[in-house]
């Protein structure tokens, strides 16, 4: 379920004051362990650190991202959940036997 239009976009307060310490052109990771805001104009241009859950993924933000729910590297950019060696044992077993 997408967040309500009437209470407009999630950013993190915190991420947004860190890039304002920045300011524009910093060449410093921002590490981040908000998943859940959404990319703002103001993001454009830094390097973020996003937590996956065991280490930080580098995500550079570029225009194109503006307006995406969730922080970056949430859509597959970067940060990606690893798959078990179970999962991967089970997905092959249904690929080879033809069940979907």
């Amino acid at each position: 379920m997408s967040r309500s239009t009437k209470k407009g976009p999630y950013v993190d307060p915190k991420l947004l004051k860190k890039i304002g310490k920045l300011g524009p052109g910093a060449k410093e990771v921002i590490k981040t362990w908000s998943r859940d805001s959404e990319i703002s104009p103001e993001m454009v241009g830094f390097t973020f650190g996003v937590h996956n859950g065991k280490n930080f993924i580098e995500v550079k933000v570029s225009e194109d991202m503006v307006g995406r729910a969730g922080a970056p590297g949430q859509d597959g950019d970067a940060a990606a959940c690893p798959r078990t060696r179970r999962q991967i044992i089970l997905n092959h077993e249904r690929n080879r036997d033809g069940k979907t």
